[in-house]
């Protein structure tokens, strides 16, 4: 069967309470950029620098703390040259930009801090920055790069996809398969089932938001905009009227709802997929909004007679009116219409890659971390207390090496016993056989966690008792011995790995490049 696709932008209006800035992987994005203000390097972590709040090395009158990020302002051109513009708009401009050490490509949306005028645009544009910053790794999410502040803009660095969009290049193919439409869609719902599994509601699923990563036949899908996205708390009733009026829920234009109104958004571009026009349609907003609560489905005129009923079955459980009946995203990835594009290549998710890195560190950063998860917000960790949450089923408190298998499974991974057995065994620091809470943070929150300066700190003063600005050989032994790391092989270990001026001790200097070393060595393999 031959399905014919043409693109909706009548009604294609946000319905969004607030308006977020557009993601720099768009080509409608706006941005502008400005000055910066290198910054020097740093002495010892016990300087007045630090202790006054500000940060090593720099003196309180060249320090400045940017308003938005609560970092000194930044200059992006000291790592990337900013190009050609990619697309404006009411809040900046988007660039394409080339990172200097690597030459690689990337789209840099540079926000104007003038247009963030309130405490909630700062709140948003955070919290946007957070969930990028979780979900990166995934492989149907747009991979975030890094953010920069200096005093004219906030700078976001993010994989630039150039293939276009998801409709514009079904509109150039002319046809689809069921088959290569089920290909398609697969990818959609990985970025939903990906996204709840690791505790985020997106909130604005749409065509426009899917990009292909290149030009390539077979370039990957990403999603690129979490402006409207907000982490999921336990118990919590979403009330905010966000989304687009072809894809929003009914249930969020009766302002009560919660992920599942994701799986609705999804379910309505698979029937654009297949028809070729929305489900609910009329020639003003309000008139589709009206037939979305009305909730009629035609599944009967043309193209539906040569459409199969297994997609029939799939669209009518994706856009079930109650959101309790209606089917999960996990459900719809083992829907029969689904499994014949079963992917036979499993799918590397950010959460085993990040317990594959942990597991590959030495034993002292792997402690380091350990004591930045047990000093991290609450606001931190929201993603990863939901992923903790799906992972840990019985409800015990910690992770057995089943439920890590269970969990891992879930997220596209297929590992042996053995190699699910090696992850377990690194992740358990306490080794009592299981992963608690803690140690499941420590396992897998993101390298990103490590660009602040106060994270590092808190670890390095754990090991230095005596606060002389370096870790002795005596002081690691007794940090470590606390954990059953303490031998003399271990120790030896670790000052050579770290130790590099070879005194016989690890001042801040050499366990901030041991820390900042596997965070780059990471991002490097994630792209």
């Amino acid at each position: 069967m031959g399905l014919c696709f043409t693109k909706c932008q009548s009604h294609d209006i946000p319905i969004s309470s607030s308006d977020s800035p557009p993601h720099p992987t768009h080509p409608k994005s706006n941005r502008t950029h400005g000055p910066y203000k290198p910054a020097p390097s740093k002495p010892n972590p016990y300087s007045p620098a630090y202790s006054s709040g500000t940060s090593f090395g720099r003196t309180p009158s060249s320090f400045l703390i940017g308003p938005i990020l609560g970092k000194p302002y930044f200059d992006v051109n000291s790592l990337y040259t900013l190009e050609k513009e990619l697309g404006r708009g009411q809040f900046g401009v988007t660039y394409l930009c080339t990172e200097k050490a690597t030459g690689k490509k990337y789209a840099c949306k540079s926000i104007s801090r003038g247009k963030m005028s309130t405490t909630k645009d700062i709140e948003d544009v955070r919290r946007e920055i957070m969930i990028q910053q979780h979900l990166t790794g995934q492989p149907n999410i747009a991979e975030f790069k890094g953010a920069y502040e200096d005093r004219q803009n906030l700078h976001l660095v993010m994989e630039l996809c150039s293939g276009g969009e998801l409709f514009d290049r079904i509109i150039a193919k002319g046809s689809y398969s069921e088959r290569e439409a089920a290909g398609i869609f697969r990818q959609i719902v990985n970025v939903v089932h990906v996204c709840h599994f690791m505790g985020v509601m997106h909130r604005d699923l749409k065509p426009e938001n899917f990009l292909f990563a290149s030009k390539d036949e077979n370039a990957p899908l990403k999603v690129i905009d979490f402006g409207l996205s907000v982490f999921i708390e336990q118990g919590k009733v979403y009330k905010d009227i966000v989304g687009s009026a072809y894809y929003v829920a009914p249930e969020v234009l009766r302002r009560n709802y919660g992920k599942e109104i994701d799986v609705w958004s999804a379910g309505i571009i698979l029937y654009i997929i297949l028809a070729g026009a929305p489900p609910f349609w009329a020639e003003t907003e309000k008139g589709i909004l009206d037939a979305i609560l009305e909730g009629k489905l035609d599944l009967q005129s043309p193209p539906w007679p040569s459409v199969s009923d297994e997609a029939k079955d799939l669209i009518k459980k994706m856009l079930t009116m109650e959101p309790r009946r209606r089917i999960t995203a996990s459900q719809v990835l083992e829907h029969p219409w689904m499994r014949t594009e079963a992917p036979d290549k499993p799918i590397d998710s950010a959460v085993l890659s990040r317990m594959k890195q942990f597991r590959a560190m030495n034993k002292l950063k792997k402690l380091a971390l350990k004591v930045i998860a047990e000093n991290l917000s609450e606001e931190e960790i929201h993603g990863l207390k939901e992923m903790f949450n799906n992972m840990d089923t019985d409800g015990s408190g910690s992770i057995t090496l089943e439920e890590l298998k269970t969990g891992l499974t879930r997220l596209g991974s297929k590992l042996t016993e053995t190699e699910i057995k090696q992850l377990m065994d690194a992740a358990d620091i306490d080794k009592n056989g299981t992963i608690d809470y803690t140690e499941f943070i420590t396992a897998t929150m993101h390298r990103h966690k490590l660009e602040k300066e106060e994270n590092l700190h808190k670890a390095f003063v754990f090991f230095d008792k005596d606060r002389s600005g370096f870790i002795s050989r005596d002081e690691l032994r007794q940090a470590m011995t606390e954990y059953g790391m303490g031998d003399d092989a271990t120790i030896e270990e670790i000052l050579n790995d770290v130790d590099t001026d070879k005194d016989g001790n690890i001042n801040y200097e050499e366990f901030e490049a041991m820390m900042r070393k596997g965070a780059q060595d990471a991002d490097e393999k994630q792209r």
